[in-house]
Formats: C-alpha cells, sequence, structure tokens
C-alpha cells in the first residue's frame, strides 16, 4: 500500500503541475498514514466523510454538487473508463491509453446493495449535519472561480492528531490498539536485534521499510 501511494502521488503531482504549468510541491510533505478500520460500519462511516468533505468544508449544499472528483454511493460495484491525459503522459509511452478503473465493494457487506444503503444514508446524516453547521457555502460558481495557485490563510493548529485506528465499537478500537502496540513492541525488538548485527531477527508482519530496503525478514501474515 505505501509503494502504490508513493506511484499514484507521484504521477497525479506532476500531471497536476504540467497542467497548471507550476513546478513547486504538490502535496504536503508528510510520511503515508494508513488507519486501520475496526468493523464495516466504520468503513462506511470514513467513506461518507470523504463524499461529504465539500459539504463540510463549506464549499457546497451536497456532495455530488462539488465540481471536482466526487463518486455516487451507487457507483460501487460499477468501473469507469478513464483516459490518459494527453498533455502530461508521453503517446508513445508504457501506459495505456485509457484503462477500467473497478470500483468494489469493500469487504463485510452483505451485497453491493447493502453497501450503498448504508453508505447513502450515513452520507445524508452526514452532509445534514454539515449544513446545519454552515450559515452559507461558497457555491459552485465562485469554487470554480478560485486560482488554483491561491493558498488558504493559516488555521489552528495542525497535524497533532495523528490516528491509527478507527472504530466506534470500544472494544474494537482496544482490540485494534493492542494489536497495534504488539506489532510496535515486536518490531522494536526486531530491530534491536538487528542494530545488534542478528541479521536473522524476523520482523512482524506488516513491516514495510526494513524489507524493502534492507531485506529484513518478516513474519508471515496469519
Amino acid at each position: 500500500m505505501p509503494a502504490f501511494q508513493q506511484y499514484l502521488a507521484s504521477f497525479v503531482a506532476r500531471a497536476v503541475n504540467a497542467y497548471l504549468g507550476r513546478d513547486e510541491t504538490f502535496w504536503a510533505p508528510r510520511s503515508f498514514s494508513g488507519v486501520a478500520l475496526g468493523a464495516a460500519e466504520d468503513v462506511v462511516s470514513k467513506a461518507a466523510y470523504t463524499l461529504a468533505n465539500p459539504v463540510a468544508a463549506g464549499l457546497v449544499q451536497a456532495g455530488h454538487l462539488w465540481p471536482g472528483l466526487w463518486s455516487r454511493p451507487t457507483s460501487s460495484g460499477t468501473s469507469i473508463r478513464v483516459k490518459r491525459p494527453a498533455h502530461f503522459f508521453d503517446e508513445d509511452g508504457l501506459l495505456p491509453e485509457a484503462i477500467d478503473l473497478e470500483l468494489k465493494v469493500p469487504r463485510g457487506f452483505r451485497s453491493t446493495a447493502d453497501f450503498q444503503e448504508q453508505l447513502q444514508a450515513e452520507l445524508s446524516r452526514q452532509e445534514q449535519e454539515a449544513r446545519r453547521e454552515h450559515s452559507a457555502f461558497l457555491g459552485v460558481d465562485r469554487v470554480l472561480a478560485q486560482r488554483p495557485f491561491d493558498r488558504p490563510r493559516a488555521g489552528g493548529p495542525r497535524g497533532r492528531i495523528r490516528p491509527r485506528v478507527a472504530a466506534r465499537d470500544k472494544w474494537k478500537r482496544i482490540e485494534l490498539l493492542q494489536r497495534l502496540k504488539t506489532f510496535l513492541d515486536d518490531y522494536r525488538a526486531a530491530l534491536e536485534a538487528w542494530r545488534d548485527g542478528q541479521r536473522a531477527s524476523v520482523f512482524p508482519a506488516g513491516t514495510y521499510l526494513m524489507r524493502v530496503a534492507h531485506g529484513a525478514a518478516c513474519a508471515a501474515i496469519a
């Protein structure tokens, strides 16, 4: 997942910078963050949070009005055809002219319809809650009129909270945190042994950098 995220983020940054005629840093400098979700309801909550973000930010009154990238809950289980941007990628390069992006339903749901219904209900709830918090919205026209080079004014403190797990259920959250603690304890022990010259030390399943950069052995995923 970290490798895929790096690959995707790199192409997006270079392609959009080329489109805008800029060469500055595109993404904020921050390491990869993967949050473990405890249950199916947490997957629904976070997916709805993403789709409701334009409303929560006071930009548009409903997520489907957002003029940028946005996926309807009913898009789950379907596919969309995406063409290669002409302004950046080489026509004679190795990347295909178009690909079919399959929008799969996450695991843990009875069916595609089950996931779609839950996601739509949670999205409606979050959007309604966001509309109660905003007295006015920027609107589509003003969103599109913004210059891509503008920067938001400095807000409050940022970056202080870096969640590693997310779960509404208290006991599921405790379980995830215990798994994380066990992973970190095992990782520190393996790293200490590695630094002592024990190259046969086995790192816990899920270790990334030591495996990729140094060829360290890792336990199999249970």
